[in-house]
């Protein structure tokens, strides 16, 4: 599954055992050679993507007997692939570096002073964006923000209005518009569906990062 913008849920059948690997967005392409772009709103079959190797690992996994054991097979599988895209780490850790920048100042994207401060161009920020995380820094700025704002919706009793502008958001509704895009409910909506833990609920916390 790509990095997610909108509001997304996967069914699986009843009884089905599910394992997740979660990459941080800044290092996916250690371990996926396709533009990381294609894979964004998309949850995309293994299959599709370096046949061989990923039947191999499916079968790997789905001959162990226990949890542990498929989780060590996972691990090796991941850490062949980073031994092998080794080459990548370089612009994978400018990206990293670029990433803690947006996240202490969440709020809003300043692109030229990013540049200014990485002695990067502009548009080479947006190119390893897109092709590193699969969204713009502008879209991730979005997201982070998005998340931060989640957190306080569904963990503390302060008002939408307060957590909107602590949060860089123009106005209330602002804020509201934008946290909708996402999850498609509204935060007064999370924040009811938590006490009931309702379905509608995943809509809201199964998104970001």
């Amino acid at each position: 599954m790509g990095h997610l913008t909108l509001p997304t849920r996967l069914s699986v059948a009843k009884g089905t055992s599910v394992l997740i690997a979660r990459i941080y967005p800044h290092a996916s392409t250690l371990f996926f050679s396709d533009p990381l772009s294609e894979f964004t709103n998309y949850a995309t079959d293994m299959y599709d993507v370096a046949l061989g190797e990923n039947r191999d690992l499916y079968d790997q996994i789905m001959e162990k007997d226990d949890l542990l054991s498929k989780i060590s097979a996972l691990e090796t599988y991941f850490l062949q692939k980073l031994k092998k895209n080794e080459t990548r780490l370089k612009k994978v850790s400018i990206v990293q570096n670029l990433s803690q920048e947006l996240f202490r100042h969440h709020q809003q994207l300043d692109l030229p002073f990013l540049a200014r401060n990485s002695g990067l161009s502009e548009r080479y920020i947006q190119k390893l964006y897109l092709s590193n995380i699969g969204i713009s820094p502008a879209a991730f700025t979005s997201v982070v923000r998005f998340n931060k704002s989640l957190d306080l919706v569904l963990n503390t009793t302060e008002s939408l209005t307060t957590i909107a502008y602590d949060n860089g958001y123009y106005d209330q509704a602002h804020f509201i518009k934008e946290f909708k895009k996402f999850t498609g409910i509204t935060p007064s909506a999370s924040r009811n569906s938590m006490l009931k833990n309702d379905t509608n609920l995943q809509h809201a916390v199964n998104i970001g990062f």
